[in-house]
């Protein structure tokens, strides 16, 4: 079985309370980390990947972000999938291959620029795109903004990622969900969903993110901002 098969395998047959729990390493040294940790795959932050390579979020170069992924995916066995925001600006068919040339076996890719949402039939027929270039060899997810930079409105998430599926995206991610709307977007969305989890102890763990009706849990940025908030305290011992 391919890497992209096994990462594909790892989103479906979840039961309730077990999603599937995907760090996000920002460089090799973390992807070895959370390798050995015993987690199956992992997933790319693009700001906590931005923040190791000195950029602010959104802010990345397209070589230097996938250069960065490269360098992860080298560093473990496990599939590693990688967010690249809006996809720079590329081609499908170039974003593709140049995707594949990483190693990666997913992407996350957003549904808004610069804070402004994006018309959804437009970016669905893109996703088509990008999934008749890809075939199978990539895991797509389609990040849904309604909740970051739209009103909140579930209705319109649970729209988006009616043609986000069917344009043949894989999973479907509406970032910054309340938890307690999952289970309404459960009811209302086909295939798997990804949630969005804290590492600071607040909000539901992951199982119970499973329990409302995740199937898979990504953190972000946040692993790397904890690690961050470690060294500084640390320096200040040191100093």
């Amino acid at each position: 079985m391919s890497k992209v098969d096994d990462f594909r395998r790892l989103h479906h047959g979840r039961l309730p309370g077990d999603p599937l729990v995907l760090p996000g390493p920002w460089d090799a040294a973390s992807a070895r980390v959370f390798a050995e940790a015993g987690f199956p795959a992992l997933a790319t932050p693009s700001a906590g990947v931005a923040a190791s390579l000195g950029y602010a979020d959104g802010r990345t170069p397209a070589g230097e972000m996938f250069a960065a992924v490269a360098r992860i995916v080298r560093a473990v066995d496990v599939p590693v999938s990688a967010d690249v925001e809006g996809g720079y600006g590329l081609a499908p068919q170039e974003l593709v291959e140049r995707l594949l040339e990483t190693g990666a076996v997913g992407c996350n890719l957003e549904d808004s620029v610069d804070g402004v949402l994006k018309d959804p039939r437009e970016h669905a027929e893109w996703l088509a795109e990008v999934r008749r270039a890809a075939g199978d060899r990539l895991f797509v997810n389609a990040r849904i903004d309604t909740f970051a930079h739209g009103d909140g409105d579930p209705g319109q998430a649970i729209e988006r990622a009616a043609a986000y599926v069917a344009a043949g995206a894989d999973c479907v991610y509406p970032i910054g969900a309340p938890a307690a709307v999952l289970p309404l977007l459960r009811s209302g969305i086909l295939g798997p969903l990804n949630a969005g989890g804290r590492v600071d102890g607040e909000g539901p763990s992951p199982a119970g993110l499973g329990e409302l009706g995740a199937t898979r849990v990504t953190f972000g940025p946040g692993l790397q901002r904890r690690a961050t908030a470690a060294l500084r305290e640390i320096s200040a011992e040191l100093v």
